[in-house]
């Protein structure tokens, strides 16, 4: 509700036990389809232990590689995809590397995972985890982007990754695709980064042509324009695009029922 529907003043917050055993991998994949089928191996095979699966196209890892300190390829050769697999647990289990080891090897036989590295110690998994993490930051420092936070479900996310790809080339060819994030629920970040040395007043030109190509697509496969970021006041026009109709004089219903005067968040979420 982003604070319309009123002010929190209590919160019960359920602990978890810290985990004991982290195994973590940096996973070269196929492609996209790939990265789909290990993830079902990995939770037919571990159930809730995968707690990480992050998707990484190799512009992100090379964008990485040029503007963070410290940071370095963790396999030797150049692939498109990777995946940030981590297991967890919050008991003491030395059977988990061997059991992530067995699922990988069984993927790579299947010519899904062509190479993966594992986190021998914790600096090594701390450096899996800092690629990941700096590629927003990365980005950033390569220049402008215009950046999409959307989600689909699992299963169609390699549709969703060739479609927008091809629909975004259509619209400004050259420009990159910085596309990553959370394979596990769905969720990705499809950024784009005008071509190296491109003009970025044309770059810019694009964006709503691109914004609207890419939230169609996303709600073609039953998916949402945003994923985690919520709506802000910057997204009530797409909400308004694309919610039901119906669920919307609901949302408003409720809003004045609560809120007659408007005074809690205005703005945000609902004109």
């Amino acid at each position: 509700a982003e604070g319309t529907l009123g002010v929190i003043t209590a919160a019960t917050l359920k602990l978890f036990p810290r985990p004991r055993t982290l195994e973590t991998s940096f996973c070269a994949l196929r492609d996209p389809e790939a990265a789909i089928e290990l993830l079902a191996r990995l939770r037919e095979a571990t159930g809730d232990a995968v707690t990480t699966f992050e998707l990484i196209p190799r512009l992100a890892l090379d964008l990485v590689l040029r503007h963070i300190p410290g940071c370095s390829d963790p396999l030797g050769e150049r692939h498109a995809w990777y995946a940030l697999v981590e297991l967890s647990t919050a008991r003491h289990d030395p059977a988990l590397r061997a059991l992530l080891e067995q699922v990988l090897g069984d993927a790579h036989a299947a010519g899904l995972v062509p190479d993966a590295a594992f986190a021998e110690s914790g600096p090594q998994r701390d450096m899996f985890w800092r690629i990941r993490e700096r590629i927003p930051e990365s980005q950033n420092l390569e220049g402008p982007s215009l950046k999409h936070d959307v989600s689909v479900p699992v299963s169609r996310l390699p549709q969703f990754l060739r479609e927008a790809t091809a629909l975004v080339a259509s619209i400004a060819p050259g420009v990159r695709i910085v596309s990553y994030g959370h394979a596990g629920d769905g969720n990705l970040h499809f950024n784009a980064s005008p071509p190296e040395g491109g003009d970025l007043t044309e770059f810019r030109s694009h964006e709503a042509a691109l914004k609207r190509a890419v939230h169609d697509l996303a709600a073609k496969l039953a998916g949402s324009f945003s994923a985690e970021h919520g709506i802000g006041r910057l997204k009530v026009g797409e909400l308004e695009r694309y919610e039901d109709p119906h669920a919307l004089e609901v949302m408003r219903a409720i809003k004045g029922a609560l809120d007659p005067r408007g005074i809690m968040n205005p703005g945000k979420l609902l004109r």
